[in-house]
């Protein structure tokens, strides 16, 4: 399989932003976007996704962080979907449970070339770390679009608003893993009746 790294930069009024993936790396994260909770979430993607993730952004957090964390979902899924090409030889579909003490959290990824959110996740507060968990369903919708991916993300139960927004984001990653992992039964081969995804 040919080396599945890509870089993509976004240049708008409100943001400027560029991501580099690396879909066959080893986890490892470098972050510069102002907003360290989002960081957080992202080098979970990376650890429990095995890709190398870096990420700079600047943008409009003066007035605040929306902006910045809908376009690095843009960003992140043009890249992703950069990176993957034609699909032929992955695995194609993935999913994933994670715990986080009283907290569980199901992801569930297809590569299907179709752009679907289903987003339910009940945050228990409005805020973690300062950041407003409603941006998290911004940042999804974004990657799912520019990425043309179907994705599930359901947060089954959970108390602590930041083990909720955890979970989730190590099952994406797990997910993640998974769909995009080498299938050798179908080495060469994309993993749809159509024949294109």
């Amino acid at each position: 399989m040919a080396a599945r790294k890509a870089t993509v930069e976004r240049n708008t009024l409100e943001t400027q932003i560029t991501v580099t993936v690396n879909l066959d790396g080893t986890g490892q994260t470098s972050f510069e976007t102002g907003v360290p909770f989002l960081e957080h979430m992202l080098d979970q993607v990376a650890r429990h996704g095995m890709v190398d993730l870096d990420v700079k952004a600047v943008g409009d957090l003066h007035i605040d962080d929306h902006h910045t964390v809908e376009d690095i979902g843009i960003t992140l899924g043009q890249a992703f979907a950069q990176a993957v090409g034609d699909k032929k030889g992955i695995f194609r579909y993935g999913h994933a449970y994670v715990p986080l003490d009283e907290a569980l959290s199901r992801v569930v990824i297809d590569f299907s070339g179709r752009p679907g959110l289903e987003y339910h996740i009940p945050f228990t507060r409005a805020a973690v770390g300062g950041f407003d968990v409603d941006l998290f369903l911004e940042f999804f919708q974004g990657f799912v679009n520019h990425a043309q991916v179907t994705l599930h993300i359901d947060n089954l139960r959970g108390d602590n608003t930041h083990h909720q927004a955890e979970t989730v984001f190590k099952a994406f990653g797990r997910a993640l893993r998974m769909a995009l992992a080498e299938d050798p039964r179908m080495a060469g081969q994309t993993p749809s009746t159509k024949g294109v995804l």
